[in-house]
């Protein structure tokens, strides 16, 4: 059987969900199938780094207040080398912002985001609802779907694809470039001697860049890339061995660490579709555009696509839904952010992830030059906290 909606979201976390809200508010109703039963994301402890323009599009949508107690803010940002003097640091209160970003588990900002769609009955939300196929088409977008052991299908003017990719396969006139690192990155969380102050640590050493981000009172959420087969040493180590291990890594900055919780890895890469549009088909998020880590910038660019995406909704026609005119203005938009962005953090790992003979002294002397270079480190946190509108 055949049915029809208008708007169709295939994913129901946080870029999902966030479409859904921002197209609620417009006065929109859009249909969301989510593979996973109701709640199965919430008690997902994986850290996630906010940026401040996404607290920014969270309070547009009201819910900020009720996240910003689960929130670590981020007030600076210690930006080092291994192996040199050079160091910059990077202040909220330099920029006119409260916080240049935030540390929330996935699973506190889903749980919020699943309560706000249950609110009313705007938004047709399917759980466990398993996507097969995604078709575009010149007259409407094609789902298929099995749901309770029975397959479905679903058309609309526009299908949105949010789901990070997991249903993408392969869909007509969609090109996937990828760029495999050969790293992996292995995240956790630690707690340190010293307390974290809200500082976030971001370090470049020749085997990649680890991180500490403030995670609740005294602990920091670790990300600590490096070639594949080393991270995979660093996951079988004892937990006291491996945080003798990170001392001598990240350094002696927040002095020794004390406890680690659970480690797991996952393969870095950078991967874009282009172009991230079939007739009647969109495609956002990670689904859309996969970033390394550094400077924690794939997140926040979906969040980011979901806005702007829901804005040029509210901007068509619905007769216009899901045509040419329609995702050219859309594309336009986003090019700029989702470019830059990608190639921000492929910038930062090729730079730095490397022991060239002569290019450390020159990479010391260019994080000691940016601390003193207001126009510089301004333009950077602009970039951090809100891609290409800042």
């Amino acid at each position: 059987m055949i049915n029809q909606a208008d708007i169709i979201i295939v994913g129901g976390g946080p870029v999902g969900a966030t479409l859904a809200l921002t197209l609620r508010q417009q006065g929109l109703r859009a249909t969301l199938l989510e593979a996973r039963a109701p709640g199965a994301a919430h008690a997902d402890q994986r850290a996630l780094a906010l940026s401040y323009g996404t607290r920014v599009i969270l309070e547009k949508l009201g819910l900020w207040a009720q996240l910003a107690d689960q929130a670590t803010a981020i007030n600076t940002i210690h930006i080092s080398q291994r192996g040199s003097l050079g160091r910059s640091r990077l202040r909220a209160e330099e920029h006119g912002q409260s916080a240049l970003g935030y540390v929330l588990s996935y699973g506190n900002l889903t749980r919020v985001l699943d309560h706000a769609l249950q609110q009313d009955n705007e938004t047709d939300i399917r759980h466990e609802a398993e996507v097969l196929t995604i078709t575009p088409s010149a007259e409407h977008g094609e789902v298929s779907y099995r749901q309770d052991g029975i397959t479905h299908t679903l058309t609309g003017k526009l299908v949105v694809l949010a789901d990070g990719g997991r249903s993408l396969g392969d869909i007509p006139g969609l090109k996937r470039e990828t760029k495999h690192y050969g790293h992996d990155a292995l995240v956790t969380k630690v707690r340190a001697e010293l307390a974290h102050d809200n500082i976030a640590y971001e370090r470049f050493t020749p085997d990649g860049p680890v991180a500490l981000l403030p995670n609740g009172p005294r602990d920091f959420s670790l990300v600590w890339t490096g070639q594949a087969a080393a991270i995979h040493s660093l996951l079988e180590l004892p937990d006291d061995v491996f945080l003798q291990q990170l001392h001598q890594h990240f350094g002696d900055r927040v002095g020794r660490f004390l406890q680690v919780e659970k480690r797991m890895s996952f393969p870095l890469k950078l991967s874009y579709l282009d172009p991230v549009t079939a007739p009647h088909l969109v495609v956002i998020g990670n689904a859309a555009q996969t970033m390394h880590p550094v400077a924690g910038q794939g997140f926040n660019v979906g969040l980011r696509d979901a806005w702007e995406l829901a804005r040029k909704i509210a901007e068509t026609p619905a007769a216009a839904w899901g045509s040419p005119d329609m995702f050219k203005a859309y594309s336009a938009s986003r090019k700029t952010d989702t470019k830059r962005g990608l190639l921000f953090t492929d910038f930062l790992v090729n730079l730095f992830s490397n022991d060239i003979v002569g290019l450390n002294r020159m990479r010391g002397i260019g994080l000691g030059l940016l601390d003193v270079i207001p126009f510089v480190k301004h333009r950077l946190v602009r970039k951090m906290s809100f891609g290409s509108r800042g």
